[in-house]
């Protein structure tokens, strides 16, 4: 299970709760007329068709204990469960106490060891007594999968992560091959220090510089869109791979512009304003950054606190 997919439930939480409840209410009235819900819970096996990637489907007492066995696709959940006490679990009480259909959040399923979400829905009579609860379990992928296409669970996200895997592959073999030349760029020289030539060893750091930079965004990449790592507090939403992309280059031009100082004090003064230059532009990179993770942590606060 991946942090990513939690992180993208939580951006749909509330679509997916409306088309859930639409879709249950749409098979299963939530009044009943004269209490008798044998007619609902005869809709059920109705509810796992239009449901199709539903992990199970059940029914609940005021109680909370369990009333019909399991409605699932899989064999190994389909007809159990009926008699269980779920009176502990969130979708029953954040039910009774919300008094309308309610979506949780991801949590481990201890049947199929998975992470699900659980929607329920509250069946009423005309005197506004409780008389079950509609429950349905989903997959956190599955649920996914339905309201969110572009999720990484899905199968374009697939695709993407096969793609950003192939180019993080091809990226960390330039890393590599820069490594190896730069590193070869001073150790031909041995171990005769006074055949080490200043221009090669200026060279062999740019090589290993550019190394470095390129192995850091490599694993930016590999974190951030194969694995699904979180995204660091204080960063907000913005692109990690970018900032972290846009930190190393300033790292390599900070080095860079440090070298060129030496080069041109020792070998043609007259050029240190170039290096100058260089440094500036640095410094303008890092200030650059700072508004931009700035103001996207703004604008990400801002967000929170619409939703909110």
């Amino acid at each position: 299970m991946q942090i990513k997919e939690i992180r993208e439930y939580a951006e749909v939480r509330a679509k997916a709760r409306a088309y859930l409840c639409y879709i249950i209410g749409r098979n299963i009235t939530d009044t009943i007329q004269n209490g008798d819900i044998a007619t609902v819970l005869a809709k059920l096996e109705g509810l796992n068709d239009s449901i199709s990637k539903a992990e199970a489907i059940y029914a609940l007492d005021g109680q909370g204990m369990q009333i019909t066995p399991n409605i699932s696709k899989n064999k190994k959940l389909n007809g159990i469960g009926k008699g269980s006490n779920r009176s502990d679990r969130a979708y029953f009480y954040k039910t009774i106490k919300e008094h309308r259909c309610v979506l949780t959040e991801p949590y481990p399923s201890l049947v199929s060891n998975t992470m699900v979400v659980t929607a329920s829905f509250p069946i009423y009579d005309e005197q506004d007594n409780l008389l079950c609860i509609i429950c349905v379990d989903i997959s956190l992928s599955n649920i996914l999968r339905m309201v969110h296409p572009s999720s990484i669970d899905s199968y374009a996200g697939k695709l993407s992560k096969f793609i950003y895997t192939a180019f993080s592959i091809a990226l960390a073999m330039v890393s590599l091959l820069l490594f190896v030349k730069g590193a070869s760029a001073f150790l031909h020289f041995g171990t005769d220090l006074m055949a080490i030539d200043i221009n090669e060893m200026f060279k062999a750091t740019i090589l290993l510089t550019l190394s470095l930079a390129i192995f850091d965004l490599v694993k930016a990449i590999f974190e951030e869109e194969v694995l699904g790592k979180e995204k660091k507090e204080g960063a907000g939403d913005g692109h990690q791979t970018m900032i972290r992309f846009l930190g190393s280059i300033i790292i390599a031009l900070s080095i860079e512009a440090l070298m060129l100082v030496f080069k041109f004090a020792l070998t043609d003064p007259a050029k240190l304003e170039y290096a100058v230059y260089l440094i500036g532009g640095v410094a303008l990179l890092l200030i650059s950054l700072s508004v931009y993770i700035k103001f996207n942590k703004h604008t990400d606060e801002t967000g929170r606190i619409n939703k909110s």
